[in-house]
């Protein structure tokens, strides 16, 4: 029997990670229709423009496809998002069949406890079996579990991992490209064009978007994620990573 996990995340970055972490495992990307698991149909849009917004990504989940499992992988529009991700997808797809996952980012304001705390008593009210701590999976037979990035435990983003896999596997590029964003003196541009640059982990994002852009320029910094080898070699060996990976492979095992 095909075991199926639906993984909501925050962004297409995560998105791209997840992909990646998976990889390894046997899971590939399913790129054609025809291709998909009939049993995720319903949450392919089948109108455009979305909700009549013309400038909006089309909100397609990624499918991956792998050893007795498929995966669909949920980009949202930052952690609110999450909850009415998986809300939305437990009310078309048949609940008893898949397990849930849910991968978000700590941040400067909130301890991750109180992240983890916040999202697993929304999920708890859609009966969900979340366990009592970030980064747990629970044993119930549709697993449920939520990952705090960067670790459960401190403040942090997906880049703060982007990071440390880039000095594993490109520190000559990372230094450059460390390098240069040190020399980037906000008082100089006015506020709008550096609220995000100045945001807390606005510099770790800018420095794995001037990685990637040498690794892919002119791409998006997914792509990046995906063709390169931020989450391969030796950056499988992180601790950081090891323990995305753990979580992602308790989801989807049969």
């Amino acid at each position: 029997m095909t075991r199926r996990a639906y993984v909501a995340v925050e962004g297409p970055h995560d998105a791209a990670v997840v992909a990646a972490l998976l990889r390894p495992a046997g899971f590939h990307r399913v790129q054609k229709a025809g291709y998909l698991d009939p049993f995720w149909q319903r949450l392919v849009p089948k109108t455009f423009p979305h909700r009549d917004d013309l400038l909006a990504r089309v909100p397609v989940p990624l499918f991956l496809t792998g050893p007795e499992c498929s995966v669909a992988v949920h980009s949202a529009s930052g952690d609110g998002g999450l909850y009415h991700n998986i809300e939305e997808t437990l009310a078309l797809v048949d609940r008893e069949q898949i397990s849930v996952g849910a991968i978000l980012d700590a941040d400067s304001q909130k301890p991750a406890v109180d992240r983890f705390t916040e999202l697993a008593k929304q999920l708890r009210s859609l009966n969900l079996p979340v366990p009592t701590a970030a980064g747990d999976v629970a044993a119930d037979p549709r697993r449920c579990g939520i990952f705090v990035l960067p670790d459960n435990t401190s403040s942090g983003t997906l880049e703060t991992i982007l990071v440390g896999c880039a000095q594993s596997v490109y520190p000559e590029l990372l230094a450059s490209a460390q390098a240069f964003v040190d020399t980037i003196d906000p008082s100089r541009y006015s506020p709008d064009e550096m609220k995000d640059f100045t945001k807390p982990a606005g510099k770790s994002k800018a420095i794995v978007a001037s990685v990637a852009s040498i690794l892919r320029p002119g791409k998006a910094i997914q792509v990046s994620l995906q063709d390169n080898r931020w989450m391969r070699d030796q950056a499988l060996a992180l601790p950081s990573v090891i323990a995305v990976q753990t979580f992602l492979a308790k989801l989807v095992a049969q």
